[in-house]
């Protein structure tokens, strides 16, 4: 099936923008604000795989979900949404032809600009 629309993180992100959980920084600080490895790791530590899995608007049903491997397109850093993530993975995902994804990120994308 490959990658696919992470339904429920889009949920919560969206939660997340309008209760005022976002970062309205520039297109290119993501390289900056993009949690690290560890950051990663402690995450997945300490509340679990499914907080984790709500950070990525992209799933892999094909992949362990129990793996890093399974989550792609962060939309923030575990505790805010980033507008330059939206952003990032915007652009990434109408790259790779992942056309749901590309348009929840514009739509979400619009709710952060709204706002």
């Amino acid at each position: 099936m490959g990658i696919r629309l992470n339904e429920t993180a889009l949920k919560h992100a969206r939660s997340l923008v309008r209760e005022g959980k976002v970062v309205r920084d520039e297109r290119d600080d993501w390289s900056e604000h993009a949690p690290s490895a560890d950051d990663e790791n402690r995450v997945i530590e300490k509340d679990g795989w499914t907080e984790f899995r709500h950070w990525h608007l992209g799933i892999d049903d094909d992949e362990n979900q129990d793996t890093k491997g399974a989550y792609s397109f962060p939309y923030g850093d575990y505790a805010k949404v980033h507008r330059c993530a939206v952003i990032s993975l915007e652009s990434r995902a109408g790259q790779y032809d992942h056309d749901d994804i590309r348009d929840a990120a514009k739509k979400l994308l619009e709710l952060i600009d709204e706002g």
